[in-house]
Parts: structure tokens; sequence; C-alpha cells
């Protein structure tokens, strides 16, 4: 059974830091490429980063949005199953709940857990 469950999220103000962690189970977590995605209120979710697979060297292509480039890192730890979301340079519309799953084609993978909440304010 696949879950993936998000932490780390919380209040913030406006320019400071929040790590995000996701623990994810059941399924061959090395194998996928990550992704977390934003839903923020009365907005659709939203990819924010995501993350391939690791090469021998350990380095993973990243992608990021125009709204987190420069201010997000996405990373991943495949021997703890975790994918990693740094935020930097918060802003108010980075306010929003937070998901991450794999990602197969530019869709998602698996059914949604049940998120992280970020509210940033100045």
């Amino acid at each position: 059974q696949v879950q993936l469950v998000e932490s780390g999220g919380g209040s913030a103000q406006t320019g400071g830091s929040l790590l995000l962690s996701c623990a994810a189970s059941g399924f061959t977590f090395s194998f996928q490429s990550m992704s977390w995605y934003r839903q923020g209120p009365g907005s659709e979710r939203e990819r924010v980063a995501s993350i391939g697979t690791l090469d021998r060297t350990g380095y993973g292509d990243t992608y990021y949005s125009e709204s987190t480039k420069g201010r997000f890192t996405i990373s991943r730890d495949d021997a703890k199953h975790t994918v990693y979301l740094r935020m930097q340079s918060l802003k108010s519309e980075d306010t929003g709940i937070y998901y991450c799953n794999a990602i197969s084609d530019g869709r998602p993978v698996y059914n949604w857990g049940q998120g992280t909440q970020v509210t940033v304010s100045s």
C-alpha cells in the first residue's frame, strides 16, 4: 500500500524559511521521479518542483515552476525514501497545502497524502 506522508509545514513570516519532508512507502522510491505540489486557497493544485531519479554520482534532474525558481530547492534521500523541499524567501503567495507524489509523464502517480499546511504572513 502506497503511503505519502508530508510534514514540516507551519507558519512563517515573509522572507522566512521552511523545510518540508515527504516520507514515501509502498513503492520502489529510487525508481520514481518525485514532485512537490501546492494547492493555494481557492486554487487548483500545481506542481512547484520535481526531481528525477539519481544517477551514479547522486545527481537528479530538477524542475521548478517560475514562481519557485531560485527560492525553493528539492532534494531526495533514497536511503530514507524521503523527498525534501527547502523553501526560502517565502512570500504570502506560497501559502497553501503542500503535497508530494511520484510523477510519470508529467502526471502524479499515486493517491494523495494528507499534505502539510504552509502559511506565510507578514
